[in-house]
């Protein structure tokens, strides 16, 4: 496999991987939400979206209908997606 295919390759595997495990965090805050037990904060699940997990909570946010209605977090979470995608786009230049 030639070098470019690799980064690609690596690349997605982390966006794969960081999204379960935001996917996975907000199903434990929907939980937590749900059975009144302590929360996730919200500044997590924002930075393990801004690590490349975003898809993955974007999904979250869709099948569990989570953290879809709260004004604030929306424009934080989608201002870290656009941070995210801007910084690997950036990184993606530098080759």
């Amino acid at each position: 496999m030639n070098a470019p295919a690799l980064n690609w390759l690596w690349l997605a595997s982390l966006y794969g991987a960081a999204s379960v495990a935001c996917f996975i965090a907000y199903a434990i805050d929907k939980s937590a939400a749900i059975h009144q037990r302590r929360r996730i904060p919200e500044r997590t699940l924002l930075l393990l979206g801004l690590g490349c997990g975003w898809p993955g909570g974007l999904l979250a946010q869709r099948w569990l209908r989570h953290k879809t209605v709260k004004t604030s977090f929306q424009v934080a979470y989608w201002g870290s997606v656009v941070l995210n995608v801007a910084a690997v786009g950036w990184l993606c230049t530098l080759n």
